[in-house]
């Protein structure tokens, strides 16, 4: 059964859906209410109901992918494009003059280029909110997530605590992922007490309006198989995000969710060329 999102959530996935002619292809019949501001109940490709509360053409392959145990990323995977984030430097004002962002640390961070914009964007609007926000990790590659991986099961005794993912598994490779924390937590070691602090509250409450997620909610470890993070941010664009957040999912049920519509319009005579970048797969699988 589908998962029904408010009105207001649905106005924005709607406002922030890019205009369908730009990516459809030229013999697409697309069926859609452009009036109310409100999907209707079926969007057809092709005469072909699409069964899922964001249309298929808002939803980007490189924004919403997976990387967790089950679908690994290979030792190759660079994301691209990748740009450096700079360390914010304030006008008179208090405004930000370079479009950096504030950084836990002097070293040199990265992340996919589109993420880094809405991430200055989301600083700039807790700014304005009274909340200062730091970034302390970003993009790692696959061989970092190695030795990070490595000398975290030394420290516990070849135990996997749930802290550190293996290589291929992190959501920091796909450079997409970052670590966003308050200026008392910049030099110490990090846990789920973070989430009542202002900023922390403050990055639940609003990312989503910047196209992040909370990318390891509480009450869905089971599910993640990581601890709950309430630092690491997730980007996976505007609709994507508005409908996670909404609806108190992980990015591991959105893609479960996205997969059992992908099934139904193949099923239905749906053309498979229109989903398959959609469909997730471990690089153990390619």
């Amino acid at each position: 059964m589908r998962c029904k999102l408010c009105k207001r959530a649905l106005a924005l996935v709607l406002a922030l859906t890019l205009p369908l002619g730009c990516l459809a292809e030229e013999d697409e019949e697309i069926s859609i209410e452009d009036t109310a501001g409100i999907f209707l109940e079926e969007v057809t490709y092709d005469d072909v109901a699409w069964q899922f509360p964001i249309d298929l053409m808002a939803l980007d392959p490189v924004l919403i992918r997976l990387a967790n145990k089950q679908v690994l990323l290979g030792k190759d995977f660079v994301p691209s494009p990748l740009v450096t984030m700079k360390t914010r430097k304030a006008n008179a004002d208090g405004s930000n003059a370079n479009g950096g962002v504030k950084k836990a640390s002097s070293g040199e961070m990265k992340l996919q280029e589109e993420c880094a914009a809405a991430l200055v964007t989301m600083f700039e609007a807790a700014l304005e909110d009274g909340i200062t926000l730091y970034l302390k990790s970003a993009y790692r590659s696959w061989s970092t997530q190695n030795t990070m991986y490595s000398n975290r099961l030394k420290k516990n005794g070849g135990k996997d605590d749930g802290w550190v993912s293996k290589p291929g598994a992190s959501d920091h490779q796909t450079g997409l992922g970052c670590d966003v924390v308050p200026y008392e937590w910049r030099d110490k070691g990090m846990n789920e007490k973070m989430a009542t602090t202002e900023e922390c509250q403050w990055m639940a409450a609003h990312c989503a309006e910047y196209g992040f997620i909370i990318r390891y909610p509480e009450d869905k470890e089971d599910v993640t198989e990581i601890n709950y993070e309430p630092w690491h941010l997730r980007y996976v664009g505007n609709p994507a995000a508005t409908y996670i957040m909404e609806n108190g999912l992980c990015l591991e049920e959105f893609h479960q969710q996205l997969q059992e519509a992908i099934d139904q319009f193949l099923q239905d005579g749906g053309r498979e060329s229109l989903v398959r970048d959609l469909i997730q797969m471990s690089a153990d699988d390619q």
